[in-house]
């Protein structure tokens, strides 16, 4: 699990108008009231242990000097860096940085041209060119042999009807320029005017979406991670799915560590939705799995839903109502593309999880685990079960079904 490291809070080079981290800015939260303390992020880094990404905000707005400090820290104990970057302040000599500590630079982009609009820059003309920057400096990390990556947020400016084939294109450059990964993101609403303005109807995204599952069998390259998220949870290989998949306590956030200027542990900024940044709580909770699991979907819940293992309601930053106690307004959107990769699987002649029938042991079983503050992959989860239903006879079993809680107190560990 990757932490993310903010030594500049949320300070950014350009004001993109759906941020998920306005509400912070907008609260005066921008960075940290102090200078970042190179010590105690080290010190924070170190007991977090494994791999991080310098984040943001804009992170290289963090003066190269330090930069490389922090890149020959992460160097010398896992020989590789992170950095997730709207790329328009890259140079050359942050180029040869990157090259020479192992740095993954994640382009956060929308775009060619007015496509990429969204990431403003305070006048037409200077987004017009923070865009051709970014591009540019996209190219010259690929062309340096950096691995890079992509991240891209539908909206209207980008896949409305009329425009996207206009960003399918920009895929295709995309692909024949050699990178692999690009993540969709669904636009995040925190704002009337961001919905009003920029949010696609439901109707459009699920057409975009589904012409982009199309899209990416033409590719020789790239993957689109929405896509291979989803196959993998359908097929119970969910290890390393990315963040939005995993049960989330916006108290804790489990599958997002963060680590600010101070050496302070906190929280992923999406859940942040009054804009304060607050720390970690020291003891993780899925009392939202387990409420959306029980509570009718009419109610905001996901009771009865086929792909609840899977999608888990989704990540509590787009809550309906902003409340983290619903399940994500984008449900719909999601329904249809776990129900179009679903029948994909089945004309293929696999048996997805939503339809197989251990889905209604495995359900039961990891709603109890999430119960009692545990959490684990379905893929072991589903090996754990099957493994103890060939230990205990048929019938055997006091309710016939999964590990259970019940008046007796027993539990499930899990595995």
């Amino acid at each position: 699990m990757t932490t993310e490291l903010t030594p500049l809070g949320v300070a950014c080079n350009l004001s993109c108008t759906y941020c998920y981290q306005h509400p912070m800015r907008d609260a005066g939260n921008v960075g940290n009231k102090t200078p970042y303390d190179m010590e105690k992020m080290f010190a924070a880094l170190e007991k977090a242990g494994g791999d991080f990404l310098v984040f943001g905000g804009e992170p290289l707005l963090v003066p190269l000097e330090d930069l490389r400090k922090i890149f020959a820290f992460g160097f010398a104990r896992y020989k590789k860096n992170g950095i997730q970057t709207n790329g328009v302040l890259i140079t050359p000599a942050h180029l040869e940085t990157f090259k020479e500590y192992n740095v993954h630079v994640g382009f956060s982009m929308d775009g060619p041209d007015e496509l990429n609009d969204s990431r403003w820059a305070g006048t037409l003309e200077r987004t017009r060119e923070a865009t051709e920057k970014s591009h540019a400096n996209l190219r010259a990390c690929v062309e340096r042999g950096l691995s890079t990556s992509l991240i891209i947020t539908l909206y209207k400016g980008n896949a409305s009807p009329a425009i996207l084939p206009r960003l399918k294109d920009w895929l295709r450059e995309i692909d024949a320029l050699g990178i692999s990964s690009v993540r969709i993101h669904l636009l995040e609403v925190d704002h009337p005017l961001v919905r009003a303005k920029m949010q696609l109807s439901t109707e459009d995204t699920i057409a975009a979406v589904r012409e982009l599952v199309a899209l990416e069998t033409s590719f020789s390259k790239v993957r689109l991670d929405i896509l291979t998220d989803v196959r993998k949870l359908l097929r119970a290989q969910d290890d390393d799915v990315t963040c939005i998949w995993n049960p989330c306590d916006p108290y804790t956030t489990e599958a997002v560590q963060g680590i600010d200027g101070q050496g302070n542990r906190t929280n992923c900024g999406r859940t942040n939705k009054d804009g304060i940044p607050r720390l970690k709580a020291d003891v993780s909770s899925f009392v939202r799995q387990v409420g959306l699991y029980h509570t009718p979907q009419e109610y905001g819940g996901c009771q009865g839903c086929r792909f609840f293992l899977m999608c888990k309601g989704q990540c509590p930053g787009t809550a309906i109502d902003g409340d983290w106690r619903n399940r994500s307004e984008q449900c719909p959107i999601w329904f249809a593309l776990f129900e179009e990769l679903e029948r994909q699987l089945i004309t293929a002649g696999e048996v997805p999880l939503s339809i197989a029938p251990d889905r209604l042991v495995l359900e039961p079983a990891m709603v109890q685990l999430w119960d009692q503050g545990g959490r684990t992959s379905l893929r072991a989860a589903r090996e754990y079960i099957a493994k103890q239903s060939q230990l205990v006879p048929a019938g055997d079993h006091p309710h016939g079904d999964a590990p259970h809680g019940d008046e007796h107190g027993d539990h499930w560990d899990g595995p």
